[in-house]
């Protein structure tokens, strides 16, 4: 299991060869979460608030990673 951080809150993923599976996402105060899986291999984790937004996505291609992704407006 790996957990990653982000500015709007925390993900917990666990990594296998059927994909990635969300473990627990956690919002930080005055986020809300939400989630998104197009494919087994590609989990993403939205934490939105009024003015900013963290999109963490974890994937198994081409190897096991994840990236974060902050925008403030």
């Amino acid at each position: 299991m790996h957990t990653i951080s982000s500015q709007g809150g925390k993900a917990t993923v666990r990594y296998g060869s059927g994909g990635v599976c969300l473990i627990s996402a956690v919002p930080y105060e005055g986020f809300t979460t939400s989630t998104t899986q197009s494919a087994p291999e590609t989990l993403t984790v939205t934490f939105a608030a009024s003015r900013h937004r963290s999109e963490i996505t974890a994937t198994t291609e081409p190897s096991d990673r994840a990236s974060v992704r902050e925008t403030s407006f």
